[in-house]
């Protein structure tokens, strides 16, 4: 059953336990975001802070709805308890299908209204994440809708935007994201300003595929749909020409200009490090800010995972990533992307293994906008869920000398890559390497070292009397 919008979702995650509300005031300069970050740093419930020190009653700010697998799997409608590889199963089989958006007239997200000369964005509560930061950041957690001009096609992403003035806002979209290729492609050679609109506060699973890789030119919308397995309701926006989910608790309505930047950051990023200093972002004039009484802003205060983004992107890009290597020909068997690496290692299991095949992965994950700098290649009867074997894997098979191998470029990195230097990130500068944690194709069978486990070492016979009698040995039901 999927749920209508945040409040539903923050309701069924208190029933399960997963969910604190803050009653006490807390101060969005700093406080807010140093309580925020040591829940997720002890991958604790998500909180919903309701009392924001200088802000109206009712007013409040959720972090972390989906910074724990439970909570994805809550979100999906599936017991809290679901393994994070049935939650990939299950994603992957609803990653594809399609229910188109339903259009309506008035919406809860339009509650309350600011154009014009009204317009005033430190209205909301947003809040100074970290020391250090830029500026307040009120959109980390959000759906950022643009759309083609010519073909008409909306794209829903996620990208982090900042305070700047009473009716602006900074952000900072990679150069290489779908936000600043539209905008480089479709406005700025005709000078034009591109209308946009950022949405903050859905139900989670319309979050989650705004981090999802889809192809340009693929509605988001639709997929939502699909994945929540209802269709996503969708209304006009007052100022934009442009469709946005009825149900959201904010819309911040504008355009982006094409003639001005203004600095954006620093921030603490999805990598967990800073990221460095000022930058020129994109400028963003206000044009509308519509709002639910009594206003919920979804926060996620990035750093050392888990948190929301790293748990998102680990399902979103790891099932992505296996469809994209399967249609490469990569004899691909599961991908997990550990939210510990944030992105930047990737766990690979594949049918056969050897070099040729470790170079087929590296090539798929070079050959566009590398935000992969490291992958780990294992055989099948290595568990790429499990890390420990994945890690035992890669001390133990992975040649120190033929088992590795790097490939160059520039015009592709990930400029959040925290080991680039400065003059990397500004060249998009890299490299990925591919770990070969595979036994040689050319090895004969008996030459391939037996692993010493319970599966591997022990008859079929003497494995189910073990089972069998597990609890009679006092050690509990069989796991």
């Amino acid at each position: 059953m999927a749920f209508n919008d945040l409040r539903e979702y923050i309701a069924a995650i208190e029933k399960s336990g997963d969910l604190v509300r803050v009653k006490r005031e807390v101060d969005w300069d700093m406080e807010l975001g140093a309580v925020c970050r040591r829940n997720f740093e002890q991958s604790g419930p998500a909180l919903l802070f309701e009392k924001i020190k200088d802000y109206p009653s009712g007013y409040a700010i959720l972090n972390g709805p989906v910074a724990t697998w439970r909570r994805v799997a809550i979100a999906m409608g599936m017991p809290h308890d679901t393994s994070i590889r049935e939650i990939y199963a299950a994603y992957e089989e609803r990653r594809d299908k399609k229910i188109a958006p339903t259009v309506v007239k008035s919406a809860p997200c339009q509650e309350n209204v600011m154009t014009g000369s009204n317009v005033d964005v430190y209205k909301l509560p947003a809040p100074m994440v970290h020391d250090g930061d830029g500026g307040r950041y009120i959109a980390t957690w959000d759906i950022i809708v643009t759309k083609d001009p010519e073909t008409g096609w909306t794209n829903w992403g996620m990208y982090r935007f900042m305070t700047h003035t009473q009716n602006m806002l900074t952000g900072w979209p990679q150069a290489t994201s779908q936000l600043a290729l539209m905008m480089k492609e479709k406005f700025l050679p005709r000078k034009q300003p591109m209308p946009v609109a950022i949405v903050i506060g859905c139900e989670s699973l319309c979050h989650m595929v705004a981090t999802d890789p889809y192809r340009p030119g693929e509605n988001e919308a639709d997929y939502a749909g699909g994945l929540r397995g209802a269709s996503v309701e969708l209304i006009q926006c007052k100022t934009q020409d442009l469709m946005v989910p009825a149900h959201a608790e904010i819309v911040i309505e504008g355009e982006v200009l094409p003639d001005r930047i203004a600095l954006d950051g620093p921030f603490g990023e999805y990598p967990g490090y800073r990221s460095g200093t000022m930058g020129e972002g994109v400028l963003v004039q206000i044009t509308g800010i519509t709002h639910r009484k009594n206003p919920i802003l979804t926060l996620t205060t990035l750093g050392i995972p888990p948190d929301d983004s790293s748990i998102a992107a680990s399902l979103t890009a790891g099932v992505a990533m296996k469809r994209g290597l399967k249609r490469r020909g990569v004899p691909v068997k599961e991908v997990y992307v550990p939210p510990a690496g944030v992105t930047h290692l990737i766990a690979v299991s594949v049918e056969r293994g050897g070099n040729r095949v470790a170079r087929q992965v590296l090539d798929f994950f070079t050959a566009r906008r590398v935000m992969v700098s490291k992958v780990i290649v294992v055989d099948s009867d290595v568990d790429a869920f499990d890390m420990d074997q994945v890690i035992h894997a890669f001390a133990t098979k992975c040649h120190p000398g033929r088992g590795i191998t790097v490939e160059h470029y520039e015009g592709r990195a990930n400029a959040l890559t925290p080991c680039y230097d400065a003059d990397e990130r500004r060249r998009l500068k890299g490299a990925s390497v591919v770990f070969d944690a595979t036994w040689p194709d050319d090895w004969e069978p008996e030459g391939i070292p037996v692993k010493s486990s319970f599966e591997t070492t022990y008859p079929d016979a003497i494995k189910k009397k073990v089972l069998a009698e597990w609890k009679s040995y006092g050690l509990g039901e069989k796991r």
